[in-house]
């Protein structure tokens, strides 16, 4: 059977110098990285370089990095750390927000009473800046932005840097989600204001279960974690020094060849877009992801002209052909409710169709995007009566 990997945006192929380099760590550096002797100082000094090697990319002090099991422990450590230690009063966000932000919001909302605002967007799904100003105007009760860079389901991309700066101007905390945008895009933290940033491994070819939060010095948050002084206090428990180094690499690569990936996945997703709608005319992109230069290059999502019924069966008919790809983000595919990203732009009439999210990666090829355009247009065409 043909197979084809259009899940990216959920999880990347792990790459094989990743592999290499976290079997060979297993293997040969099993120390404790708190431990004194010859092995613990091994793996301590790998930690160290990953740490070293990020800071570097991202134009930041090593004491800024805090390495963590991922985006979603990243994200729950800043939104509940702020309103616990920075007395942060209300948090403002958006209706888009991975569920690592909405749902922790949410739960600050009855722990502590926070009040939660939600920023306007516009037809597309884009965050409304002239509605966040108005939103930071309206209140001098410390504050915490919380949006991120690239929408994970439609692919959006915020202006991160004006966004910083209209935060700043009016002494409100940001913290963006970067987890679809650091590994992918060139990111200046020394250029850009942001307070935080969350990333994670496995978007860009690296192991899951590792991550990192970045945050500013001396910004006076405290672990959620307690126990030993890993990560300077910031997260108690021994680092998984394996994943680390796996984190390290990918990270690495990601950026040595960043301009020639991006040219060849930017390629990929222009000629499906271009094929699909030779093959399905009625086909319609959600948000901005159609659109190559307003959007993220490394996804679409698109809305097929397909019966409520028979929708119901698509991802199952992909799977049987071997195709991977996601209806909504992958963390909330086992929910019943839909896409929550997707509710907030579609009409109802359109929510009872099928939407589906492809999502591109360096491994990709022209033939696998043929293969499932053709798939896609016989069960397409299937629902047309002759």
């Amino acid at each position: 059977m043909k197979k084809a990997y259009f899940d990216s945006a959920a999880t990347t192929r792990v790459s094989d110098e990743v592999v290499k380099a976290m079997a060979e760590c297993l293997a040969d550096c099993y120390g404790n990285p708190s431990s004194t002797h010859g092995y613990g100082r091994s793996a301590k000094s790998l930690i160290e370089q990953a740490r070293k090697n990020i800071a570097k990319q991202l134009k930041v002090s090593t004491s800024e990095i805090i390495f963590t099991s991922g985006g979603t422990e990243a994200d729950n450590f800043v939104l509940n750390s702020a309103v616990r230690d920075l007395g942060v009063k209300r948090i403002i966000t958006s209706k888009i927000e991975h569920h690592a932000i909405g749902h922790s919001a949410e739960a600050l909302v009855n722990c502590f009473n926070v009040k939660l605002d939600y920023v306007a967007l516009d037809e597309n799904g884009s965050v409304r800046l002239d509605d966040l100003e108005r939103l930071l105007q309206s209140s001098e009760e410390k504050t915490l932005v919380s949006l991120m860079h690239v929408n994970n389901e439609l692919g959006n991309i915020l202006d991160i840097k004006k966004t910083a700066h209209l935060c700043k101007e009016y002494n409100a905390l940001f913290h963006s989600d970067t987890v679809q945008s650091i590994g992918h895009y060139e990111v200046d933290l020394s250029d850009i204001p942001v307070d935080f940033c969350a990333v994670s491994a496995h978007k860009f070819h690296g192991p899951k279960g590792v991550g990192f939060v970045f945050m500013r010095k001396e910004i006076g948050l405290n672990s959620l974690i307690f126990g030993g002084g890993q990560e300077r206090g910031f997260r108690a428990g021994t680092e998984s020094v394996h994943n680390i180094v796996g984190l390290d690499v990918a990270y690495t690569n990601a950026y040595k060849t960043l301009e020639e990936d991006k040219k060849y996945i930017k390629s990929l997703k222009a000629y499906f877009i271009q094929e699909i709608k030779k093959a399905i005319t009625e086909v319609k992109f959600n948000g901005l992801s159609g659109d190559l230069e307003k959007s993220t290059y490394t996804l679409v999502n698109m809305l097929l002209p397909v019966s409520p019924e028979r929708a119901l069966t698509l991802l199952f008919q992909l799977d049987i052909k071997g195709i991977a790809c996601s209806k909504g983000s992958a963390c909330q595919s086992g929910s019943a409710k839909g896409s929550h990203v997707l509710t907030e732009i579609l009409s109802d009439e359109d929510m009872l169709k099928p939407s589906l999210r492809f999502s591109f990666s360096k491994y990709n090829t022209k033939e696998e995007i043929d293969y499932a355009v053709a798939t896609l247009k016989d069960f397409v065409m299937a629902e047309i009566p002759v």
